[in-house]
């Protein structure tokens, strides 16, 4: 189905082609090696000076004159999922996870999506330089999906080696309306923490069950338990959500085994409701083992997503410049989502304000859209990429000088 888009962008073809290529090619999280040398390979066919940083990430600058900086920021992993969209320009790449497991990647949450607006929308500012001032600073950021790649972006001297913003833009494709986009004021994304918790018991017969300590009746009770934290311990004001998403244990169905491994996956939207999440968290896993006289469960991070907060001055800011591109029917204010992001971490390091805004990618009358993550993620090319790459182009513009 065609969505019809008011405006499109100078060279279409390309941008189109340019999405095709990224999509049939996914790699997974701080292994997008391919994924970068052809992001600066379009970024050294466009004049525009470019290195590496982070890893597999690069960094784009565009200097126009004197005026303020602006950095926009645009994720490249893909997901390992198998994807199923049937689409002609589907993914077949596999890739390693980091146990030595063979997988297949897709790019399931749209950062091919993310890739080719700000590409194009780089394009297209080139393309007018007439009409503003500034420099503007692209980050095409590796591992967001693991919340590795922001921080070692900014490790590896971000900020000391590009300019320094004033403010840092962002945007994700999501399930709704294709042509569409929604931004919160304040905070529009949860923090997110996940465990991997090891219990561990003592190996039995399973016809000997009293010489044994079974770590597994033990995960049952602490992840039953885990869920009273919100439900019981938590001002139901204060939304938080707590996720066991794996649970592993023995190989055989009449031993007992000496342990289980579970991982778990926290959202909270406060820093004083993650805190205390946290620390019930603990104390739920240890009291659970040591009722079940269980050896001291091990308790491991696997990794932290910042808050992903709208600076309401600077949102305000966005906001009018989305409704004067895009009309004011296709933008919208909303809540916060249980999501995150590592994005606010780039402006946070810095001290310096940040907006992040989602637009839609699918056709409104064809039921439900798969959510992000999904085999099925397939958004439409248009008008998805116009509209981003308008929004991208509207946003940066705001800031940037113009020129008379």
């Amino acid at each position: 189905m065609t969505v019809e888009t008011t405006s499109a962008v100078t060279d279409p073809e390309r941008m189109h082609r340019i999405y095709r290529h990224l999509h049939t090619h996914p790699e997974l999280s701080m292994q997008e090696h391919a994924t970068a040398d052809f992001i600066a390979a379009e970024l050294d066919d466009l004049g525009i000076e470019n290195f590496r940083c982070g890893g597999t990430g690069v960094v784009g600058v565009i200097r126009n004159g004197p005026g303020p900086v602006v950095a926009f920021r645009a994720d490249t992993d893909g997901l390992p999922i198998a994807e199923d969209t049937g689409l002609d320009y589907a993914s077949t790449a596999t890739g390693t996870l980091e146990d030595g497991t063979e997988v297949p990647v897709m790019h399931g949450c749209g950062h091919d999506t993310h890739v080719t607006s700000l590409l194009t929308a780089a394009r297209e500012l080139l393309g007018r330089t007439g009409d503003w001032s500034g420099t503007l600073v692209l980050v095409f950021q590796p591992g967001e999906e693991t919340a590795a790649g922001a921080r070692a972006m900014v490790d590896d001297g971000l900020w000391d080696r590009a300019p320094r913003p004033e403010v840092v833009l962002g945007q994700h494709v999501m399930p709704a309306r294709a042509g569409s986009v929604t931004l919160s004021h304040g905070t529009a994304m949860a923090m997110a923490d996940a465990l991997r918790v090891t219990l561990y018991g003592r190996q039995s017969h399973g016809s000997q069950p009293q010489s044994a300590i079974d770590p597994i009746v033990l995960g049952a009770h602490v992840i039953a338990r885990l869920q009273t934290i919100v439900s019981r311990e938590l001002d139901p004001r204060s939304p938080a959500v707590i996720t066991c998403g794996t649970f592993h244990a023995g190989l055989k169905e009449n031993i007992i085994p000496d342990r289980a491994v579970f991982t778990l996956n926290i959202r909270t939207f406060e820093q004083d409701v993650r805190e205390q999440v946290l620390a019930a968290v603990r104390r739920v896993i240890a009291a659970e083992a040591a009722a079940s006289n269980a050896p001291e469960p091990l308790v491991e991070e696997i990794y932290t997503f910042p808050r992903c907060y709208n600076d309401p001055d600077a949102a305000a800011r966005v906001e009018s410049a989305l409704r004067a591109e895009l009309g004011a029917d296709n933008v919208s204010v909303g809540e916060p989502v249980m999501g995150s992001e590592d994005f606010g971490h780039l402006a946070d390091s810095i001290g310096v304000p940040a907006v992040y805004w989602m637009f839609g990618g699918f056709a409104p009358d064809t039921g439900e859209p798969p959510v992000n993550h999904s085999p099925f993620f397939a958004p439409l090319i248009e008008p998805t990429l116009t509209t981003g790459t308008r929004a991208a182009v509207a946003a940066i513009l705001t800031y940037l000088t113009p020129n008379p």
